[in-house]
């Protein structure tokens, strides 16, 4: 990798995607390639129990745009945060490996080079979307987008997902954000906006590579918990 710094960070965060990782990566960097973009590719491995960390090392080896972070243990938030603190691009964009969603990257970034936004979100949920999830994980974005709304006033759709932003406006949002896991992408959303930050939402089509990793019905105790402390930091100690 060159000691210039690109203009693009795309911060991935993985974890036990051992089935898809090489094939998606490999293909999202042809096609980053093939529209001469200036880029880097961090996959912030999380604490897999499958062979993911040894692929994810692998394809950094081959790839020199792609870097690997390891992070050692499952916590999506963490791997999520410290890819972006050690993003060296003027702008990050935050993917999925089951999405890697050019299309979001062609009409966000626009937005952030004109200065139209400092965060552009890709909602599921906005005017224009189409959630190709399955049921119980479009009811669970509902559910978690409506307790943000009538517990923290946030006044957007969507905070999962697809982002991307200015890496100097949104550093010191990310080094504020006190909760990781699940809901760290949630705090980076509401801080940016209440820390004056201009973010616009653009509606998203989602179509899922495959199953979620991590069980949805095992995820909720931990959401819960952490919409507890996210609400407590916001709200109450003022952090």
């Amino acid at each position: 990798m060159s000691e210039k710094a690109p203009e693009i960070s795309i911060v991935i965060p993985v974890y036990n995607e051992a089935a898809i990782v090489q094939s998606a990566a490999e293909e999202l960097v042809r096609a980053l390639d093939e529209q001469g973009l200036d880029y880097e590719l961090i996959l912030a491995e999380n604490g897999s129990s499958d062979s993911t960390p040894q692929i994810v090392d692998g394809l950094a080896s081959r790839l020199p745009r792609l870097r690997a972070l390891h992070v050692g243990e499952p916590n999506y938030g963490r791997a999520l945060k410290e890819g972006i603190l050690s993003a060296r691009g003027t702008y990050v964009i935050s993917d999925e490996i089951d999405l890697c969603d050019l299309d979001f990257y062609r009409r966000a970034l626009p937005l952030l080079r004109s200065g139209e936004a400092e965060m552009v979100v890709g909602s599921k949920a906005a005017r224009g979307a189409r959630d190709e999830r399955p049921l119980l994980r479009r009811a669970g974005t509902k559910v978690i987008n409506g307790v943000l709304r009538v517990s923290l006033g946030f006044r957007g759709t969507d905070t999962h997902g697809l982002k991307a932003f200015r890496r100097d406006a949104l550093l010191p949002v990310a080094r504020a954000c006190l909760v990781d896991k699940d809901m760290f992408a949630s705090e980076l959303v509401i801080r940016a906006g209440r820390m004056g930050r201009r973010v616009v939402e653009v509606p998203v089509v989602v179509h899922e590579k495959r199953k979620p990793t991590i069980n949805l019905v095992r995820r909720v105790p931990n959401v819960i918990k952490n919409i507890g402390k996210l609400v407590y930091a916001i709200r109450i100690k003022g952090a």
